[in-house]
């Protein structure tokens, strides 16, 4: 099964990179020697059916631990062949935009419309005479409506329909309105937030929290909302590459996961945390108006949180 769902996901990770259809992705898949060699396969190698991989990406992908799994058969193959050597683990997190980004339904099918008839007139510019009227509303019914006529009228028009750059936007669309429109629903991505990366900087979505080996393996991974903190993920993601078989003495971050439960968590599991300390621990939580100020001799005065005198 986990070979399986390995090529599958391959499957996936070019179709979310070329921004293509499962027909199309399975399509270039018989032809493209980038995309063979991407799925290791032999050149005369035969490809999944589309509809396969549809129903893999519709159903499969609500099984949870399917992450976890096939990380943990990358680890488990990488130490047998003796790649993974190290037991040190360096954890750190990346954000993930929500997939439509803020989008309104009705904004994501008119880019969508929009970029099919731009390749259109790329070939015929007299097509426009043939679309039916864009909508003059903001009703979601009314916008999937004029994508249909879009698609019917285009379809009828061999000659146009057959260019790769029209029939990979055409049946992105299609696909978008025959399976994926329950998804296009912003208010259905409950779990998105707004998060942080830095203090003036902020992202819709999520944050993936990893832990890789020093070769570079990754070791375990974990996904939350955008606004969670990086630290709490520490144990979590040591625990999942202790069970994909990484012996640890070593983790590696940032002041992020050197918070005082994280510290009190690897001296407990005798494993050495290599990060700076964080503020929390140095400082404590003061607020401003926490901190005091002395004099010193002459003009100046010094500003300083009352912890930071208290451990001096």
């Amino acid at each position: 099964m986990a070979s399986i769902s390995s090529a599958f996901v391959a499957y996936l990770l070019l179709k979310s990179i070329f921004d293509v259809s499962d027909i199309d992705v399975v399509e270039r898949s018989k032809y493209d020697m980038s995309f063979k060699y991407f799925l290791d396969m032999a050149p005369e190698e035969a490809v999944i059916e589309s509809s396969s991989l549809t129903k893999f990406r519709k159903l499969r992908l609500k099984d949870m631990n399917l992450l976890d799994m096939l990380i943990n058969k990358t680890v488990v193959i990488a130490i047998e062949k003796g790649i993974i050597k190290s037991s040190s683990i360096i954890v750190d997190s990346t954000h993930t935009k929500a997939r439509y980004n803020q989008k309104s339904p009705k904004e994501i099918l008119m880019d969508m419309s929009k970029k099919l008839r731009k390749s259109v007139y790329e070939i015929d510019e007299n097509m426009k005479e043939k679309f039916p009227s864009k909508t003059t509303t903001d009703i979601l019914e009314d916008e999937i409506e004029y994508c249909q006529k879009l698609i019917d009228v285009i379809e009828r028009e061999d000659s146009i329909s057959q260019y790769p750059k029209v029939k990979e936007k055409l049946n992105l669309l299609k696909e978008t309105l025959d399976d994926d429109i329950e998804h296009l629903q912003i208010s259905e991505d409950e779990d998105a937030k707004i998060g942080h990366k830095t203090a003036d900087s902020s992202f819709f979505g999520y944050k993936t929290h990893i832990a890789m080996s020093e070769e570079r393996i990754i070791t375990a991974a974990t996904i939350t909302t955008g606004e969670k903190n990086d630290g709490k993920q520490l144990e979590t993601l040591i625990s999942k590459s202790t069970e994909a078989g990484m012996n640890i003495e070593n983790v590696i971050g940032d002041a992020a996961y050197s918070e005082k439960g994280n510290i009190e968590y690897a001296n407990t599991h005798e494993i050495k945390l290599v990060a700076k300390l964080n503020p929390s621990v140095t400082q404590g939580y003061r607020k401003k108006e926490d901190e005091f100020e002395f004099k010193c001799s002459g003009s100046h005065s010094v500003t300083a949180p009352s912890s930071t005198l208290l451990t001096a």
